[in-house]
């Protein structure tokens, strides 16, 4: 970016010395001329700005007064005293709205305020959107100078819209005004892509609105600024900070590092994302999981469904609204029957009662036989399907028990018919 700017402001200066020639100046005495020429013969800033502000008391009424406000703007801007660098832009802006070179400067410094107070960040806008609203009077193709090439006067446009934007989404930022500033921070990087720290900020008024539907490309533009590593990248202590940042955001959002290879190796080669682009949440994986297996799995997932209420905090109160009383599974989910393993017969042989086991292996369904018995016995492990009307629950360790009727029981072995006493042989006849 630094480059950037030092070519932008190279070509802009050679169209502030066209547009400073003035008319006829004068001093008002030789004591006025020496403050002027001592202020620029100093090298150092302090004594600089000293002797300026000493030619601007004793001399309020100069003919020159507009040119030593500049020389001011730019030994505060040396000197970093960028609060001081504002209040004196904004005074020559009060005087010449349109002067290019106190709104370059201060667009240039705007990032740069310590304490940005909402007076200063006023300042600063004011110069920003001056910029902005003028930019056709200011970088119209009838305006580059003859000694410019095209290809110069172009780029310092552009580099000069990257910056206004890029300091109008700061100042939005500081403001909290995240809309506003992702707005100006997205035209800023269509202007110039080679800036991280401006895919950084992005990422930042992105994340903050707390928009599920930006959530994906604020995570996207911090891996930008993390990964991206060519021209206007940022420090690699900086880098390495914001990528530990972002992996472990990426892991915590989307439960896991996978597919954040691929993102980083994209980030890297293009500033903005995919129109498409999504990254998917944990609970938004778990959804479609628990979609897939109740696709799959449909009795089973209907089985979980109704445990995890049951065993849940308000389970009591669901068993008694939804459940009690219920046919079960009664064709929810296009489930007819729940489908079980035999643990245990009660007792053992033409059964009142049975012990199944549909996922705990000791058992977690219990079918009261109303009437009649089960005739016969079935060995463990028989498989059985079954509806029947819920009375009752155990949450640890979990138990539903089922009221139902023999015919509501299917896999149940017929039992075999009692085999016939063999007939009884004819005594053969007495000898006489």
């Amino acid at each position: 970016m630094k480059r950037t700017l030092i070519l932008a402001a190279t070509v802009l200066f050679s169209v502030f010395a066209v547009w400073g020639q003035a008319p006829q100046k004068n001093w008002k005495d030789r004591a006025e001329y020496d403050l002027y020429e001592a202020a620029s013969k100093a090298t150092d800033n302090a004594k600089k700005i000293e002797l300026l502000n000493t030619w601007k008391q004793k001399y309020p009424n100069s003919d020159f007064n507009m040119e030593r406000l500049q020389m001011l703007l730019e030994a505060y801007q040396a000197a970093g005293q960028i609060d001081r660098l504002m209040e004196t832009g904004n005074e020559i802006l009060s005087a010449d709205p349109k002067n290019l070179r106190a709104m370059y400067i201060m667009a240039v410094n705007t990032v740069r305020l310590v304490k940005p107070t909402p007076e200063l960040l006023g300042m600063a806008e004011k110069a920003v959107r001056g910029l902005l609203n003028n930019f056709n009077e200011f970088f119209g193709p009838d305006k580059r100078p003859a000694s410019t090439p095209e290809a110069d006067w172009k780029k310092a446009a552009n580099d000069t819209a990257a910056l206004a934007h890029l300091s109008l989404g700061w100042i939005h930022m500081q403001r909290k005004q995240n809309e506003e500033a992702e707005k100006e921070f997205t035209a800023s990087l269509q202007a110039n892509p080679a800036n991280a720290q401006v895919s950084y900020w992005l990422g930042t008024v992105m994340l903050a609105q707390k928009n599920p539907d930006k959530t994906s490309a604020a995570m996207y533009h911090f891996f930008r600024a993390g990964y991206y590593s060519g021209q206007g990248a940022l420090p690699d202590q900086t880098r390495k900070e914001i990528a530990a940042y972002i992996n472990k955001l990426y892991t915590n959002f989307h439960g896991s590092d996978e597919g954040a290879a691929e993102i980083r190796k994209m980030a890297q080669e293009s500033v903005f994302p995919p129109a498409d682009f999504k990254i998917a949440s944990k609970a938004e994986l778990d959804l479609q999981k628990e979609e897939e297996f109740r696709k799959a799995n449909p009795m089973l997932a209907l089985w979980k469904s109704v445990k995890g209420e049951l065993t849940g905090p308000e389970g009591a109160s669901y068993f008694e609204n939804h459940v009690k009383g219920a046919l079960l599974p009664g064709g929810a989910g296009g489930v007819r029957k729940f489908r079980a393993k035999l643990v245990a017969a009660k007792p053992p042989k033409n059964p009142k009662e049975l012990v199944l086991s549909l996922e705990d292996p000791a058992g977690d369904i219990t079918l009261q036989i109303l009437e009649e018995p089960l005739p016969g016995s079935a060995p463990e492990g028989t498989e059985l399907e079954f509806e029947g009307v819920p009375v009752a629950f155990r949450a640890s360790p979990y138990m539903l028990t089922f009221e139902v009727e023999k015919d509501q029981i299917s896999g149940w072995p017929t039992p075999s018919p009692a085999k016939k006493a063999p007939a009884a042989k004819k005594a053969a006849p007495a000898k006489k």
